[in-house]
C-alpha cells in the first residue's frame, strides 16, 4: 500500500518576506522558506497570486546557456506539489492572523 504525499510531507518553519509594492502590482506576493520533514531547508519558493486570484508556490530555477529552464527544486508531482502548498499556505494563514 503506497503513501500519500500528505502522510508523508510535512512541513514547518515557514518563513515569508514580501515583494514591493510593484511586484506585488505584478502578482508577485513574495518569497518563502520553509522546512521539509525537519530535514531539508527550502528557500525561494515565490508566492504568486494567478490572474485569477489563486495563490501559489513558484520553485526556483535557473536557464542555462541555451535558454532552458532547469528547476533546482520542485516537488515530484501534482500531489506533492498541492500538498506542500496546501500546508504552506495554511502555516501563512496562521503566521497574518497571529
Amino acid at each position: 500500500m503506497g503513501h500519500s504525499p500528505s502522510d508523508t510531507l510535512r512541513v514547518s518553519e515557514v518563513r515569508f518576506s514580501p515583494a514591493t509594492r510593484a511586484d506585488r502590482a505584478a502578482g508577485l506576493m513574495g518569497w518563502i522558506t520553509f522546512v521539509l520533514n525537519g530535514a531539508l531547508k527550502i528557500d525561494s519558493v515565490t508566492l504568486r497570486r494567478t490572474r485569477d486570484g489563486r495563490l501559489t508556490l513558484s520553485y526556483p530555477s535557473r536557464r542555462d546557456r541555451r535558454g532552458h529552464e532547469h528547476f533546482v527544486i520542485a516537488p515530484l508531482g501534482d500531489e506533492a506539489r498541492v500538498e506542500i502548498e496546501k500546508q504552506v499556505l495554511a502555516a501563512l494563514d496562521a503566521e497574518v492572523a497571529s
